[in-house]
């Protein structure tokens, strides 16, 4: 990866549906060479997908909700498996500390996170504590990352 790589990369962060044409102008490549550039970052892994960034509100998702959960490590791969598999969570990390999963859900109101605790988290093998924390204002979210 060099210097027009990364101008490539933040470019991209900040518009995604930027042409090649227009991504090329804005490097000073062609746009062939711009697009063979994307594709080995695709392929090398550097770019893992394309996505659009919705606002949760908008669309009427009301909660926003970060949990740590800590698992008995014999549990903590199965639990996380199951996890990762539930719509409602939008992140799940494994975190230094007692076999701690730090993961971000996402709910229409606090009656279905009450839901999603009571039905699909509380009963998993191995979970020892749940701790929750709701989101009151959003100032910034990590759109991407500084090269």
């Amino acid at each position: 990866m060099d210097d027009i790589d990364r101008q490539i990369i933040q470019i991209l962060i900040q518009n995604g549906r930027i042409s090649y044409t227009n991504l090329a102008k804005e490097v000073n490549l062609s746009r062939v060479a711009v697009q063979a550039r994307i594709n080995t970052l695709i392929e090398n892994g550097v770019i893992e997908r394309f996505t659009a960034v919705i606002n949760p509100e908008k669309t009427g998702i009301t909660v926003s909700a970060f949990f740590n959960v800590e698992v008995e490590p014999k549990h903590l791969q199965e639990v996380a498996a199951i996890l990762a598999e539930e719509p409602a969570v939008s992140s799940l990390y494994h975190m230094t500390g007692p076999s701690k999963l730090h993961m971000h859900g996402l709910f229409k109101d606090n009656r279905e996170m009450e839901a999603f605790l009571e039905e699909k988290l509380y009963p998993l093998p191995g979970i020892t504590s749940v701790d929750c924390q709701i989101l009151i204002k959003r100032y910034k979210s990590r759109i991407g990352m500084k090269l």
